[in-house]
């Protein structure tokens, strides 16, 4: 092949040819010296880590064997205060974000200024984690359980308002249209016509956040909102590192039973939907 050749058919499809090796070159080297900044800037040098893992295989010793100490009905106490703010502040979201997935929904709300408008102002809830919103909380209604519920609530309500809306969206529009056809008022449309084709996939939805509220809710604790979390800041304060494997290994049987329940019962209603 010719150079005019291959010149004609790199003028042609310039992509199917690599790129020049200097400018290979010269991205590997950017790269290279972004991680070497990286690594500075965060003193991640070789011999703190060989330090860092020195101290954690000191806490794995302690931590052998788990035991619950003295105090383990306040564990179980604390476990029990974050199952209930998993439930309940996935509960509210849940509840909460149907209407305003409706209003999001190009099927349902055809004013595109307020439906974008409404979009913008989830994506703006979005983007503050579920401990930001919990460290608001506790400074608003004080230390406890109550501002951890807030907090997944306020953090759950604007991702699950998303999902429903596109479920919405995505509905079958000829069991809605001959529903309308009839001569039904847009309320009745949407319930009779959207709300039984996406309940489903919305039970599915809050199943998976109560599974992962459930993790989220240990978290919560740490930062004054209740639960099983406090109790662990509380161990490691005082260095009970048995019991903080202790509370640990329970955390892991609880969530992996929560999973498998979540699991089961989202099945179960996909099931359900695709046999209608």
């Amino acid at each position: 092949m010719s150079a005019d050749l291959v010149a004609a058919w790199r003028e042609r499809v310039p992509d199917a040819f690599p790129r020049a090796r200097p400018l290979r070159l010269l991205a590997w080297v950017g790269f290279a010296l972004w991680l070497g900044f990286a690594l500075w800037w965060f003193d991640a040098t070789p011999q703190r880590l060989w330090n860092g893992l020195g101290g954690m295989l000191t806490i794995l010793r302690l931590m052998i064997p788990p035991a619950p100490g003295e105090l383990w009905l306040e564990i179980l106490k604390g476990l029990g205060e974050s199952l209930a703010m998993a439930f309940l502040g996935t509960l509210i979201a849940a509840i909460l974000a149907v209407p305003l997935g409706l209003m999001g929904a190009c099927n349902v709300v055809t004013n595109a200024l307020f439906r974008f408008s409404l979009r913008r102002v989830l994506d703006g809830f979005r983007g503050v984690d579920q401990l930001i919103w919990a460290l608001a909380y506790v400074r608003a209604v004080g230390l406890g359980p109550l501002a951890g519920v807030l907090a997944i609530a306020t953090a759950d309500i604007a991702v699950l308002a998303k999902l429903y809306a596109e479920a919405i969206e995505n509905a079958e529009r000829r069991q809605a249209e001959g529903i309308a056809a009839a001569g039904a008022s847009s309320t009745l449309v949407v319930r009779f016509g959207l709300l039984p084709q996406v309940l489903p996939v919305m039970l599915g939805h809050a199943l998976y956040f109560l599974e992962s509220n459930t993790r989220s809710a240990t978290i919560l604790g740490v930062v004054g909102a209740g639960g099983i979390g406090l109790q662990i800041a509380e161990r490691i304060r005082v260095r009970h590192w048995d019991e903080v494997a202790f509370i640990i290994l329970l955390m892991v049987v609880t969530v992996a039973a929560m999973d498998w329940l979540s699991a089961r019962l989202r099945r179960k209603l996909i099931g359900a939907t695709s046999r209608g």
